[in-house]
C-alpha cells in the first residue's frame, strides 16, 4: 500500500476560444469606461484643426503633447479630438471673445474631455468645455519671453537710436496692394501739398504665413535702403486675432534691427503689437502715419520760410546799418575836407600875409634908402624892385604849387576812401544776392513739395 493516496489526474488545460476583434474591441470599451471618470481637465497643443465649412458641421482637431519617459527619452503623446456641432457653436465665440483669438493649430488649450472608444473608429476624446484664461495666460507668457529676448539683443530700442530725416518723402511700404489702409494711406498723401515717391512691396498682413512674407519684403527693401528715407509698414483694421502675426519674435527682430526708421500702422486703435515696440515710431493706423509724414514735411516747411524771412529781414537791417554807416563816413569825409580846406586857406593867406609883409618891409626900408639916394641911385633902386618883384611872383607861384599839390593829395585820399566803401558795400550786396538766389534755387529744385 503507498504511503499518500495519489492524486487524480487532471484533465489537459485547453487554451481559451479566440475571440473575434468585435469582441475584444468592445471588452475593452467596457474596461475603460469602467475604469475612467465621466471626463478629465487636459491640457494639450492643438497640431491640427478642421473648422466647420457649414452650420450643423462638427470641429475636429489633433492633440498633441512634447514630454519625456522615465529614461528621460522624448515623447510625442497625440489624440484626436471632436467638438461637436452644439458644443463647437457655444465654446468657439466664448473662447474668442476671452482670448481675442480663434481656435488656431499651436495654441496651447485647458480642455475637458471624455474618453470615447468605438471599435470601428478607436480612441478619440469629445471636448466638452475650453478653459479660455488658461490660454491668455500662455498668450501672455509667450510675449513677455518675447520681449525679454528681444531687449536682451538690444532691439527694443535700437529703432529708436536711428534718425528719421527731415523730409521723408522716398517711402518703401510694405502692405497688401488690395488692403484698404493701403488705398486709405495713398490717398491721404496724394490729397497732401508735398510729392511722395511711394515703391510698394507686397506681402502678406495676416494669417500663420504674415511674418515670413513681411519679413522676405524687408529682405528686399534691405537690399535697395540707399533708395529709401524710411520704411512703412501698414494693414488695414482686422480683428486682435490678426494682430497675432505682428508679435511673432523673428518679425519684431528683423524690424528691430533694420537700417533704416520703420514707420508701423497696423491700424489696431487699442492694442499694441511687439513689432509697434521695436519700430522707430508706431502709429494706430495708415491714414495717422500719413498724416504724420504730412505734418513733418508742413512743419519743415514752415521752418524754412521763418529761416528765409529771417535771412530777408536781417539782410534789409545790414544793409540799411550799410547805408547809414556810408552816409555818415560820407558827411565825415566831407566835413573833414572842407575843415582841411579852410585849415589850409587860413595857412595860405597867412603865408601870404608873411611873404607880403618882408617885401614891404624891404621895401620901405628901399624907399628910405632911394629917399636917401634917390639922386644918386635912381637906376639901382628900379633894379633892385624888379628883382623883388620877381622873388614876390616866384614864391607866391611855388605857395600855389604846393597848394594845389596838397589839395590834390587830400581829393585823392578822400576819393579812394569813398571808393573802398562803396565797393565794400557792393560786395556785400552782392554776397547776400548770391546767398538768396541759391536759397530760391534749392526751392526751386524740390518743385512742387516746397509751394508756399
Amino acid at each position: 500500500m503507498p504511503l499518500y493516496n495519489r492524486r487524480p489526474e487532471l484533465p489537459p488545460l485547453l487554451p481559451p476560444p479566440p475571440l473575434g476583434l468585435a469582441d475584444l474591441l468592445g471588452r475593452v470599451r467596457q474596461a475603460l469606461q469602467q475604469q475612467l471618470d465621466d471626463s478629465y481637465w487636459v491640457v494639450a497643443e492643438v497640431a491640427e484643426i478642421t473648422i466647420p465649412r457649414f452650420a450643423g458641421a462638427h470641429c475636429y482637431l489633433s492633440l498633441t503633447e512634447q514630454t519625456t519617459d522615465g529614461r528621460g527619452m522624448p515623447v510625442k503623446a497625440q489624440a484626436r479630438a471632436t467638438l461637436w456641432s452644439q458644443r463647437y457653436q457655444q465654446l468657439a465665440p466664448a473662447f474668442e471673445r476671452h482670448t481675442g483669438q480663434a481656435l488656431r493649430p499651436g495654441l496651447k488649450l485647458l480642455l475637458r474631455v471624455q474618453v470615447r472608444f468605438h471599435e470601428q473608429y478607436g480612441l478619440s476624446l469629445d471636448v466638452v468645455a475650453i478653459d479660455p484664461s488658461y490660454t491668455v495666460g500662455e498668450l501672455a507668457l509667450e510675449r513677455l519671453r518675447t520681449l525679454r529676448l528681444l531687449e536682451e539683443k538690444g532691439l527694443l530700442e535700437r529703432q529708436q537710436r536711428l534718425t528719421l530725416p527731415l523730409a521723408p518723402q522716398r517711402l518703401a511700404v510694405i502692405s497688401s496692394p488690395t488692403a484698404a489702409g493701403f488705398q486709405d494711406f495713398v490717398q491721404q498723401l496724394d490729397e497732401a501739398a508735398y510729392d511722395f515717391a511711394l515703391t510698394l512691396f507686397p506681402a502678406l498682413m495676416q494669417g500663420d504665413e504674415a511674418p515670413a512674407s513681411i519679413r522676405a519684403a524687408l529682405a528686399g527693401v534691405r537690399a535697395r535702403r540707399g533708395q529709401f528715407d524710411a520704411v512703412v509698414i501698414i494693414r488695414g483694421g482686422g480683428s486682435r486675432t490678426d494682430l497675432l502675426a505682428f508679435d511673432e519674435y523673428g518679425l519684431a527682430a528683423a524690424v528691430g534691427a533694420f537700417p533704416l526708421p520703420v514707420l508701423t500702422g497696423i491700424g489696431h486703435e487699442r492694442d499694441e503689437a511687439v513689432v509697434d515696440l521695436t519700430a522707430h515710431r508706431a502709429l494706430k493706423t495708415p491714414t495717422a502715419v500719413a498724416v504724420f509724414l504730412v505734418e513733418r514735411l508742413a512743419r519743415l516747411e514752415a521752418t524754412l520760410l521763418g529761416y528765409g524771412e529771417q535771412i530777408v529781414a536781417l539782410a534789409r537791417q545790414q544793409l540799411s546799418q550799410r547805408h547809414a554807416r556810408l552816409d555818415q563816413l560820407s558827411g565825415r569825409s566831407r566835413y573833414a575836407a572842407h575843415r582841411q580846406l579852410d585849415a589850409a586857406r587860413d595857412a595860405l593867406r597867412e603865408r601870404a600875409r608873411h611873404a607880403a609883409q618882408g617885401p614891404r618891409e624891404q621895401l620901405r626900408q628901399l624907399a628910405q634908402g632911394l629917399l636917401r639916394f634917390r639922386h644918386q641911385l635912381p637906376r639901382a633902386a628900379r633894379q633892385a624892385l624888379a628883382r623883388e618883384q620877381r622873388g614876390l611872383r616866384q614864391r607866391g607861384r611855388a605857395l600855389l604849387r604846393r597848394f594845389i599839390r596838397h589839395h590834390r593829395r587830400r581829393r585823392e585820399d578822400v576819393l579812394r576812401r569813398r571808393f573802398r566803401l562803396q565797393l565794400a558795400l557792393e560786395r556785400h550786396l552782392h554776397r547776400n544776392e548770391l546767398r538768396l538766389a541759391a536759397i530760391n534755387g534749392q526751392l526751386r529744385s524740390k518743385g512742387p513739395a516746397y509751394k508756399t
